[in-house]
């Protein structure tokens, strides 16, 4: 790891990034168009887009992707980087580098505005080895954020992601990582926020595991929502989904989830779990993978068309999932290729008040509605002391 730090480099001065066409004036001046949260008042509403926002609609479907991307661009779900940067003995994210599917000219090229960086961990990884594994990656992250100021900026909250994106950067947010980095400790899940963990995988713990949530895990999450960290329940038990939909008061996410009706992908969610997922206002980031979404740009959205229409155009998102040594669709290889699917979505009638949402919004409320659940709770709760072997012994 100090090899590796000592090895990072910065570029020279690097030209002015691209200037947005237009941009979309977020959660401070929301307009009434779309419904917030039911029973937390005072959480900001949904944005409308601006009619003068529409690209032309009779110009050719990618260049309507670029155009509308240049000002809605992609909050994407799920990123592999952290751990395939750990194997280079050398890298320049800015000038580009052709080892990983993410760097920032390609995120340029793409339109990605925000990415969530996960610090998952490969199987095997448990107890001390998994906490250590865990923070040996965030700090990579934070290297490398360091490292290339001209293209990355860490955030910790929606707001700081807008401000990064006005100014240019690709926000840099913190997650998810696996349960088993906390250790059974509640201490160090306030750490680990503290640091800027804001998603949490709720599975690889033994109160998180295919019989649900625990005691203890129930505490976990209670803590979650006090704090201000996401529950991620992609790859989680039927019975911890249903159990963390009725005690989380924030939304939950699913980082690397699509539809299991049209295909059978244990991680893909059924039809009725897609209903519930809108009923609780949560996410869903559909990934862009070929084992789970299919081999082409046209199977990821009739995926998208799907949790749309059960769940809502306020609850489905992106993941492109890259880095993390899955295999995806024609056209979508890497991170410059977000505007290829966006055009198909155009070209199905898509509005562009819901590729809003798909692209930056949805990501915008559920980070807000977040950071209101926290504030909110800890006014009510002081942190929690409890220990596993108390709850679970």
């Amino acid at each position: 790891m100090a090899d590796l730090q000592d090895e990072l480099k910065t570029t020279a001065e690097v030209g002015e990034l691209d200037q947005p066409a237009a941009v979309w004036p977020e959660a401070e001046q929301l307009s009434p168009g779309l419904p917030g949260l039911p029973g937390l008042p005072g959480l900001p509403e949904l944005p409308e887009l601006p009619e003068s926002a529409e690209p032309d609609a009779d110009a050719d479907p990618l260049e309507r992707a670029h155009a509308f991307l240049a000002g809605h661009p992609v909050a994407d779900g799920y990123s592999g980087l952290p751990w395939a940067l750990r194997h280079l003995p050398w890298f320049d994210l800015e000038l580009g580098e052709s080892a990983v599917d993410t760097d920032v000219p390609r995120m340029r090229e793409g339109h990605v505005g925000a990415l969530f960086w996960s610090l998952h961990l490969p199987a095997g990884l448990a107890g001390d080895r998994a906490v250590g594994a865990t923070l040996e990656q965030l700090d990579l992250v934070k290297t490398v954020v360091q490292a290339h100021p001209e293209g990355l900026r860490m955030t910790h909250s929606a707001s700081e992601i807008t401000d990064a994106r006005h100014c240019g950067r690709v926000a840099v947010m913190l997650g998810p990582a696996g349960a088993g980095a906390l250790g059974d400790s509640l201490g160090i899940l306030r750490n680990l926020h503290a640091l800027g963990l804001r998603v949490l995988t709720l599975t690889g713990a033994s109160w998180a595991s295919g019989t649900g949530l625990t005691r203890f895990g129930e505490e976990v999450l209670r803590e979650m929502n006090r704090l201000g960290v996401l529950a991620d329940l992609s790859g989680t038990s039927e019975a911890t989904i249903s159990r963390a939909f009725a005690a989380s008061k924030a939304p939950v996410l699913f980082t690397r989830s699509a539809a299991r009706a049209l295909r059978p992908h244990p991680a893909n969610l059924p039809d009725d779990v897609l209903v519930e997922l809108g009923a609780a206002k949560g996410l869903c980031h559909v990934p862009l993978t070929a084992e789970q979404t299919g081999p082409s740009v046209r199977d990821v959205a009739d995926h998208l068309d799907h949790v749309r229409a059960l769940a809502g155009a306020e609850c489905v998102g992106l993941s492109g999932t890259y880095d993390s040594g899955a295999a995806h669709p024609q056209d979508l290889a890497d991170a410059s290729c977000y505007p290829n699917l966006i055009a198909e979505l155009f070209s199905r009638g898509w509005s562009a008040t819901d590729l809003a949402l798909l692209t930056w919004g949805n990501v915008q409320r559920v980070l807000r509605s977040a950071d209101f659940t926290a504030r909110a709770a800890q006014q009510r709760r002081a942190p929690s002391s409890a220990k596993i072997a108390e709850l679970d012994g």
